[in-house]
């Protein structure tokens, strides 16, 4: 199954396997259930049958295209599977708008959502060679490491067999892509995402409210927990609230395709797709040491800190790809 760049969106110009998502799942599976450790771990058959769900709905898509609607409730199904069944829960909101903990039913509600929107942001920001699998990288890393030094060694084996298998995909994704990951590697990053940045903030909640637990990992919990999150997925997360928020001004469905996503901004104003590719890595690693480094911040200050950068840096960056393309037109 190929991906044909039949419409002005795509960034490719010949036709490339869309089907790599495939090694992504099977090497993730395979790392995870080598070194697991079961007894540990129990709600992890749970997180199996999630993962096995989105990787069907994913290479279903890639095959014979599916309706949104008829993705979106795959995904559903597998989201309801990790907070009902696997406790992949928000059960606060972390001391974010002065509130802790959540109602159960709100705390359903909103962990399904949390879920649906990062797999979907990570779906959405699959457009260029090499950066959703980059990304994935150091997000995993950046979860996978905090993990590890928290004790929390089955949750930083999901986070590392992600960052090996992205890693592995990367050789042959890179510019020029010999195979994409299309929906089936993508949908997956999102979800193993969305497991890692709500078990990390329940995890770092919890160290900060236990006091042996504090007394012993205290040095590594954030009280800008929240903020941390929105840093680590920066980009994905306010791409998606960006273009989603233009298509909902212009009166278009939220999931109607165009070509307004960050990386079509840097392939107009030049870059190819190795450079653009690059930029975004290094802009979301800033952003993380930005919210690392401003932690003495209150969460909404620090939140309101990085969607403000965010969408300064966009901003400029729309300005300085239109006038390019203006310029081209002309000359």
């Amino acid at each position: 199954m190929c991906d044909n760049p039949d419409d002005d969106r795509r960034a490719h110009t010949e036709a490339t396997p869309s089907l790599g998502g495939i090694g992504i799942f099977s090497g993730v599976i395979f790392s995870i259930i080598m070194w697991t450790p079961f007894n540990v771990f129990s709600d992890l058959q749970y997180i199996l049958c999630s993962f096995i769900i989105i990787f069907l709905i994913g290479a279903k898509d890639d095959i014979l295209p599916m309706s949104p609607k008829t993705k979106l409730m795959g995904e559903l199904f597998a989201a309801a599977i990790l907070v009902f069944l696997s406790h992949v829960q928000l059960t606060s909101f972390y001391g974010f708008l002065g509130i802790h903990e959540l109602p159960y039913a709100i705390s359903i509600g909103l962990s399904i959502f949390t879920i649906l929107v990062i797999i979907n942001a990570f779906n959405l920001i699959d457009g260029i060679n090499g950066l959703s699998g980059s990304l994935a990288i150091i997000m995993s890393i950046s979860f996978g490491t905090w993990f590890f030094f928290v004790d929390r060694l089955e949750l930083a084996i999901v986070a590392y067999s992600l960052a090996g298998a992205s890693l592995a995909f990367l050789k042959y994704n890179y510019t020029p892509a010999k195979i994409f990951m299309g929906d089936t590697g993508s949908l997956l990053l999102g979800l193993i995402a969305s497991i890692l940045a709500i078990k990390f903030l329940e995890v770092n909640d919890f160290i900060i409210q236990d006091s042996s637990a504090f007394e012993k990992y205290g040095k590594y919990a954030f009280k800008v927990g929240p903020a941390i999150a929105v840093g680590v997925l920066v980009l994905p997360l306010f791409d998606t609230l960006r273009v989603f928020t233009k298509r909902a001004i212009k009166g278009k469905s939220p999931f109607s395709p165009d070509r307004t996503h960050i990386h079509h901004m840097l392939l107009d104003f030049g870059f190819s797709h190795t450079k653009s590719t690059i930029v975004l890595i290094i802009t979301n690693i800033l952003f993380i040491l930005v919210a690392i480094y401003f932690q003495f911040l209150s969460p909404v200050v620090l939140i309101v800190l990085i969607l403000g950068l965010a969408i300064t840096l966009s901003s400029l960056l729309s300005i300085a790809s239109q006038k390019k393309v203006q310029q081209r037109q002309i000359s």
